[in-house]
C-alpha cells in the first residue's frame, strides 16, 4: 500500500512539473516547416543592419525555411541569398509558460551543431512567441538600442 501510495505521488508530482495543455498545444503547432516572410521593426523607421541569432544579417533570413521537431525539440533553418553564408544552421527549442495574462509565450532557441551539441556554450536566445496559429507565426525579440528599447519581429506562414 505504501509503495503504491508513493507511486501516485510521484505520478502527480510530474503531471504538475510538466508543460501546461496550453504550451504542448503550441508545441505541437509549431511542428512542421515554416518560412520566415519577413523581419520588421515596429515603432522605428529608418533602415537597420540587424545580426539574427548571431549567425546573419536579417535579409540573409528572408525567405529562409524552417523546420520545427516538437517530439523531440530539435530543428534546422536553411540561409540563402546573396552577401549570406548560405547552408542549413541547427538548434534545439523550447517553449516556456504563459508569460502574460494576453496568452504570450516565452520562445528559447539554442544554436547547435548537425549532432545538436551546443555551439554557444549552452546560451540560447529568447524571443516572446507573440501569435500562433495553424498557418502563421510572428516572434518578437527586444534588443537595447541607444539606451532604448528596440523590438525585431519575425514572421512566419507555414509551408
Amino acid at each position: 500500500m505504501k509503495k503504491i501510495f508513493i507511486l501516485g505521488f510521484v505520478a502527480v508530482l510530474l503531471a504538475a512539473c510538466g508543460p501546461s495543455k496550453t504550451a504542448k498545444e503550441a508545441r505541437k503547432t509549431f511542428n512542421g516547416n515554416w518560412t520566415l516572410t519577413s523581419v520588421t521593426y515596429p515603432n522605428s523607421s529608418g533602415e537597420f543592419d540587424v545580426t539574427l541569432l548571431n549567425d546573419a544579417n536579417a535579409s540573409c533570413f528572408e525567405n529562409s525555411t524552417w523546420n520545427f521537431v516538437s517530439n523531440n525539440n530539435r530543428g534546422a533553418y536553411t540561409v540563402q541569398g546573396p552577401n549570406c553564408s548560405a547552408g542549413q544552421r541547427y538548434f534545439v527549442w523550447s517553449i516556456d509558460e504563459e508569460n502574460t495574462p494576453e496568452g504570450i509565450f516565452d520562445f528559447l532557441l539554442k544554436p547547435t551543431d548537425e549532432d545538436y551539441n551546443s555551439t554557444t556554450g549552452n546560451q540560447g536566445f529568447r524571443m516572446n512567441l507573440r501569435s500562433l496559429s495553424e498557418t502563421q507565426m510572428v516572434w518578437e525579440q527586444s534588443v537595447m538600442l541607444e539606451g532604448s528599447p528596440f523590438v525585431i519581429r519575425m514572421n512566419f506562414s507555414k509551408l
